[in-house]
């Protein structure tokens, strides 16, 4: 314990972490520099890192916590987090283990930006596509996202914050062409990732044959589109498919689309990242809702 300071909450569960031999530095974010590698959490784990995520991730019950560690400067970090909690959620939380700088780092990827906080966890249970039309049901303004053949986590990770934050209720990938829902997607997600459940589908094409069945108007996006995306009709159950940067949707999903659009841009210099496009199209699909 420093002196002059009262113990925190999570200081009984300090322990032998806090203060053991050898640690390397006293001062986490001044730790020594050095060659290091990326650990993980084992198979079967996922790990996450940075207030936002691991913020959503201790308060999402359907999200089982194996471990957290922190630096000593994000204590209080920690402590606002855990105060926003049920107490039923915080007991069964493990108790948080206090790492150096470098131990702390050695549990993420190169260059990730953990602010002092990781966790590791295991992955959410997966959704059949079935039951997610079947959980929207009685939803008439039901949104989702279809990606087709979307591969960066990154890219992937701002379209689901997009998504949660007009309101989403699904996102539906290719599942051999889409990243782990890890730490990297979840970062970018800034919490999404445990607000919006991800589907995984062999057969985009299929998928969207499925949204379709359960009522779903498909929108599809793409350059030549046949009309721009605001006149599309998106008042009722919507699907915003969008495929890859480069390639675009494949012919097999947008055929399947209701109606092909295009986003309003110059002409000259028609190219956006596909989480802007996305962010766009989202934004059209509520703002027809909100106007009809």
């Amino acid at each position: 314990m420093r002196r002059g300071r009262r113990p925190h909450l999570a200081e009984k569960h300090r322990g032998k972490d806090h203060a053991r031999p050898g640690a390397r530095s006293s001062h986490p974010e001044t730790a020594e520099a050095g060659p290091r590698s990326f650990v993980g959490g084992g198979p079967g784990t996922v790990t996450l890192w940075g207030r936002h995520p691991v913020a959503a991730a201790l308060a999402n019950p359907a999200r089982e916590i194996l471990s957290l560690h922190l630096s000593e400067r994000a204590e209080s970090t920690l402590q606002e987090i855990l105060a926003t909690l049920p107490p039923a959620r915080r007991e069964k939380l493990p108790s948080p283990k206090f790492l150096d700088g470098r131990d702390l780092a050695e549990k993420v990827p190169p260059d990730a930006v953990h602010q002092g906080l990781v966790v590791v966890a295991r992955p959410l249970a997966g959704l059949a596509i079935e039951t997610l039309v079947e959980c929207l049901s009685d939803n008439p303004t039901a949104l989702v996202v279809v990606l087709d053949q979307v591969t960066d986590p990154h890219n992937v990770g701002a379209v689901l914050r997009s998504a949660a934050a007009f309101g989403a209720g699904g996102l539906i990938v290719q599942s051999r062409h889409a990243p782990p829902a890890d730490g990297v997607l979840a970062k970018a997600a800034s919490g999404a990732l445990e607000r919006v459940p991800i589907v995984e589908v062999t057969n985009v094409a299929r998928a969207i044959d499925g949204l379709k069945a359960g009522g779903f108007w498909c929108v599809g996006l793409s350059g030549d589109g046949e009309c721009p995306i605001h006149e599309a009709r998106m008042d009722g159950k919507t699907a915003l498919v969008l495929g890859a940067e480069g390639p675009g949707l494949r012919r097999l999903p947008r055929e399947r689309c209701d109606v092909i659009t295009r986003l309003p841009t110059d002409p000259d210099f028609g190219t956006l990242n596909i989480s802007n496009a996305a962010a766009i199209a989202l934004y059209e699909a509520r703002r027809s809702v909100a106007g009809k």
